[in-house]
C-alpha cells in the first residue's frame, strides 16, 4: 500500500467565530495529484494552506483536530515551522519571483536556508529549473531579471523554486488561473510529471482542468469535504447530489 502523505482527521478551522472547515477527514497518497473544487469560499484554499500553516499569518485563527504531513501533526507545538515549509512547497495563483535574476530565484531557498556550497547550489538549481520544463527557454539568460519572463515562464520559475529545497508534497492554489490557455496546458503537463517524484495538491477553478490532472478529486462546499474519490468516479459517477450538481453546472 501507499504511503500517506497528507492527512487531516477530524480537522476544524475557524476565522474569529466563522467556522470556515468542519470535520474534515482527508488522506493523499505520495505520487498521487488531487484536484479540490468547488465553489468560491467553501473551504479549498483554507485546508490547502493549512497543511503548510500558513493561515498561521492571519489573526484570530484558531484549530481542532490533526493535520499530518509525512506522519507528522504540523500543528504540534514541537514542530520548527520553517522545517515544515521545506518538506511542503508552495505555488500560488499569480507567479510572484522576486525582483531578483532567474538564478537567484531559484536559489534563494537554499540560501535562506543556510546552503552556502556554491556547488551544490548551482546543481541544484539547474535540475530544478529543468524539472519545472523551462531549462531550454531560460538557460542562456541566468543572469537576467526574472520580470522579464512571460507570465507562464514566471509561474513554472516559481514552480522551481519550489522545487529547489526538495519537498516531498507540493501545494498548489490555483497555480493556472492568471495564465493564457498554451501556458495552462504548459503547467497542467509539468504537473503531471512532477508527479513521478512528488505528492500533488491543487486548487482549482476549472473542472476540466481537475478532470485532466488529477488522480483524485475531493469536492467541497459550505467548509464540507462533501465527496472524495477517484477523478473518473467523482466526474463520473457521483455519489452525492451535491456533487452531481456542481460537476454538471447547475450551482456554484
Amino acid at each position: 500500500m501507499a504511503d500517506v502523505k497528507v492527512e487531516a482527521k477530524d480537522f476544524n478551522l475557524f476565522y474569529g467565530d466563522f467556522q470556515a472547515l468542519k470535520h474534515i477527514n482527508f488522506k493523499a497518497e505520495e505520487h498521487t495529484i488531487t484536484a479540490f473544487i468547488g465553489p468560491s469560499g467553501c473551504g479549498k484554499s483554507t485546508l490547502l494552506r493549512s497543511f503548510n500553516r500558513m493561515n498561521d499569518l492571519i489573526d484570530g485563527v484558531r484549530t481542532t483536530g490533526t493535520t499530518l504531513v509525512n506522519g507528522i501533526s504540523v500543528y504540534d507545538k514541537a514542530v520548527n515551522v520553517d522545517e515544515l515549509r521545506k518538506q511542503v512547497g508552495m505555488v500560488f495563483q499569480k507567479p510572484n519571483p522576486f525582483p531578483k535574476s532567474i538564478f537567484e530565484n531559484v536559489a534563494y531557498g537554499l540560501r535562506v536556508n543556510g546552503v552556502r556550497d556554491k556547488h551544490l547550489i548551482e546543481e541544484r538549481v539547474v535540475t530544478s529549473i529543468q524539472q519545472a520544463a523551462l531549462w531550454d527557454e531560460v538557460k542562456d539568460k541566468l543572469k537576467k531579471s526574472a520580470n522579464a519572463l512571460s507570465g507562464g515562464q514566471q509561474q513554472r520559475l516559481c514552480i522551481a523554486r519550489a522545487l529547489a529545497i526538495e519537498p516531498s508534497v507540493i501545494l498548489m492554489d490555483e497555480p493556472a488561473s492568471a495564465l493564457d490557455p498554451i501556458s495552462t496546458a504548459k503547467i497542467e503537463e509539468l504537473i503531471y510529471e512532477l508527479k513521478q517524484r512528488y505528492t500533488i495538491i491543487i486548487v482549482t477553478h476549472n473542472m476540466q482542468q481537475a478532470a485532466r490532472v488529477s488522480d483524485y478529486t475531493a469536492f467541497f462546499y459550505l467548509g464540507e469535504l462533501i465527496e472524495h474519490d477517484e477523478t473518473k468516479t467523482i466526474f463520473t459517477n457521483p455519489k452525492s447530489l451535491q456533487t452531481q450538481n456542481y460537476i454538471t453546472g447547475r450551482f456554484g
